[in-house]
């Protein structure tokens, strides 16, 4: 019941973020599930929450699509979903949780607290593809495809219906190739299809919800709840994993 419990105030908790802010529903199910649930039953979770609540999302805010500024993040991100998938198995979760924790706490409050924040005018498309298949990696890895976008998108200015179009858009289509690409994989079993469907349908209303309350925050709010969650997310991801990592050690 402890278990069942977790999961499901997982799913609200992240259902509700996604559907404010476009993004998050891995960073924030993780922090809950991360406890209480076996590794690669929680990242297979991430993926498949987070994409359920990215369909609902779509289908109920559809401002600042842009598909020219889209098309080279979900290219790069293509590339990077399958490699992130192969490493899975391999990969060490407390180390990759406590590096990108890491990240998150240390640049996401001084963006925060920035009066101004930098804008980033070099790349192009060339260095939003690379941005995207990053984020394809991590997506792979655990659904955490909306982190780098999210922190790239900010620093170029966009304005908060075209970054959470970019964001939306990238994330679902990216978590729709790592749900396949697990599933070719055999990451998902048959005992984990009861989670599947707690989790599908407790992030239902939430994420409505968030949506809904998302149309009356202002660009400044938007970019403070986006790097606030991050600073929060990264911060649980590190208390998740150090301790872990400290104990192994």
């Amino acid at each position: 019941m402890e278990t069942l419990a977790v999961l499901v105030l997982g799913a609200v908790v992240a259902g509700f973020v996604q559907g404010l802010s476009g993004f998050a529903f891995s960073m924030v199910a993780m922090s809950f599930w991360v406890w209480v649930l076996e590794p690669h039953l929680a990242a297979a979770l991430a993926v498949f929450g987070s994409l359920t609540g990215q369909v609902l999302a779509a289908v109920t805010m559809r401002r600042g699509f842009n598909a020219a500024l889209l098309w080279p993040f979900i290219l790069g991100g293509l590339v990077g979903v399958p490699v992130g998938a192969s490493l899975l198995p391999h990969l060490n979760a407390h180390w990759f949780k406590a590096l990108l924790g890491t990240l998150l706490v240390c640049w996401c409050p001084a963006m925060l607290m920035a009066r101004s924040l930098p804008r980033v005018r070099w790349g192009g498309r060339t260095a939003d593809a690379v941005v995207g298949l990053c984020g394809g990696v991590m997506g792979g890895i655990g659904g955490f495809t909306g982190v780098l976008p999210t922190l790239w998108c900010t620093l170029r200015g966009l304005p908060k219906d075209t970054q959470r179009a970019v964001v939306q858009n990238f994330n679902l289509a990216m978590l729709a190739v790592a749900m396949a690409t697990y599933l070719a994989k055999g990451l998902v079993t048959r005992d984990m299809l009861p989670a599947f469907g707690i989790v599908s349908t407790a992030v239902l209303v939430p994420v409505l919800l968030g949506t809904r309350l998302y149309i009356g925050i202002s660009e400044v709010r938007f970019r403070q709840i986006v790097l606030g969650l991050l600073t929060l997310s990264g911060a649980a991801l590190l208390l998740a994993s150090v301790p872990r990592l400290l104990a192994s050690a």
